[in-house]
């Protein structure tokens, strides 16, 4: 196949923007997941250590569907383009989800929703990423990537922050529904559904697909149909896959299992250090939850500001060492967070936190971006997150075997563990080398 980059157009800033809105409804559905559901789950009866079990849904559905989704939007042709369709489908779902997870009267319902929920937004999301692929020359590359990223920080900054903006427009706090589940929960999940699916409307009515050229559609009619031979391309990409891509697994491997932790245990570790109680019925622990979200909202504002402000500097020194960088404060960041007891000191620490965070979901898409075969775009970002959720998963059934017994049961070491981990991501990922894609497999 020719190099499909001959075709693409540079796009101006404002029509980068236009294309990455849409990112901005899935990350807020993200933020909210992020934010509220392990005291969602708690507030349902869940036990602490069990926790990680009850967040499969997210790394399982990831590495199911998006894999598949990948490979089918490489084959897909219709009149409104390969990725368009999945972006639809999957925001619609994703809205009903948002819809119905804060009335979940057990927590069994509430694990289940979790699974429809990131089926439908991981039906968008990796077309999402192969989107942006196809639409930029690769000079544009970080740009739009760190644009992506940039609205993966302004979804979650509000997405954390709407409960405390409820409660500064009058909600009360304490108001509670019959699962003890506070309102301005409830309220932020629908404003998400909103959010999930308008954003996505918009890129879709302002920033078409580039038309195939006559050689991609007849390399994509001519190849054979079926699951089967999806299920093949899956495997000959995992066997042609370029080295690069396998030196980013154990990066991924570092921080992702770090994330996992953190995201899980950061809303426990706060109510126990600075309000001294995990009880989910204490107000204690909803304050906890509110300092949460307004902790979170500022470290993904931080993302926000910060992926553009990385832009000139990944152009400069390269995603490689500029992520090595962002890993190390956000490491050190979470060493320190369970050292601090007063909440304005805790916006030091998510200073190094939002900048990791603006750069893992922007940097190691340019690493990966420059070493794939564009006719190969969606099978293999696709399979990149076989990468991310893959130490979700192992995170989630070694964590519970020695959270008693290695970390005394205490939150505040797991906060501890992922800070360690997020060191080593910035350790692995200088020596990943970086290579041009090879041509000529399809």
């Amino acid at each position: 196949m020719s190099d499909a980059s001959a075709h693409r157009p540079h796009l101006s800033f404002w029509q980068i923007v236009n294309m990455n809105v849409g990112f901005f409804g899935i990350q807020f559905s993200f933020g909210l997941q992020q934010s509220s559901m392990s005291p969602i789950y708690k507030y349902l009866g869940a036990d602490e250590a069990s926790l990680p079990y009850l967040w499969l849904a997210g790394p399982m559905t990831g590495l199911l569907v998006q894999p598949l989704i990948g490979a089918m939007s490489d084959r897909t042709v219709t009149r409104w383009g390969r990725r368009t369709p999945y972006f639809l489908i999957g925001a619609i779902l994703c809205s009903l989800g948002l819809l119905a997870m804060p009335f979940s009267p057990t927590l069994w319902m509430a694990a289940s929703l979790l699974w429809i929920l990131d089926a439908a937004n991981n039906v968008t999301m990796e077309p999402y990423r192969a989107f942006v692929s196809d639409k930029l020359d690769k000079k544009q590359h970080s740009l739009g990537f760190l644009t992506q990223s940039a609205f993966t920080g302004l979804g979650q900054t509000l997405a954390y922050l709407t409960p405390s903006l409820l409660v500064m427009l009058g909600m009360n706090k304490d108001a509670v529904n019959g699962s003890h589940i506070p309102h301005i929960v409830i309220a932020a999940f629908m404003i998400g559904a909103v959010f999930s699916l308008a954003s996505v409307l918009w890129t879709l009515k302002t920033t078409p697909e580039n038309p195939l050229t006559a050689a991609e559609l007849a390399a994509i009619r001519n190849r054979p149909a079926g699951w089967r031979h999806t299920l093949a391309d899956i495997g000959a990409a995992l066997r042609d896959m370029p080295p690069t891509m396998k030196q980013l697994a154990l990066v991924n491997l570092f921080q992702w299992y770090a994330l996992f932790c953190y995201w899980q245990y950061i809303a426990l570790s706060l109510s126990a250090t600075l309000f001294h109680t995990t009880d989910p019925a204490s107000q204690g622990f909803r304050d906890a939850g509110l300092l949460n979200g307004q902790v979170g909202a500022f470290y993904n504002f931080v993302a926000f500001v910060a992926a553009f402000a990385l832009v000139p500097f990944t152009r400069r020194f390269g995603p490689k060492r500029m992520h090595s960088v962002c890993l190390c404060a956000a490491g050190v960041g979470m060493l320190s967070i369970p050292l601090i007891h007063s909440p304005a000191l805790l916006l030091l620490p998510m200073l190094g936190v939002g900048l990791a965070w603006a750069s893992i979901m922007g940097n190691p898409y340019i690493m990966l971006a420059g070493c794939i075969p564009p006719e190969r775009t969606g099978v293999y970002m696709g399979i990149f997150n076989m990468f991310i959720v893959i130490p979700m998963i192992i995170q989630i059934f070694t964590l519970p075997l020695y959270y008693r017994s290695w970390l005394g049961g205490n939150p505040e070491n797991v906060i501890r563990l992922a800070g360690a981990l997020l060191l080593c991501a910035a350790v692995a990922v200088l020596f990943v080398k970086l290579r041009p894609p090879q041509t000529g497999k399809a």
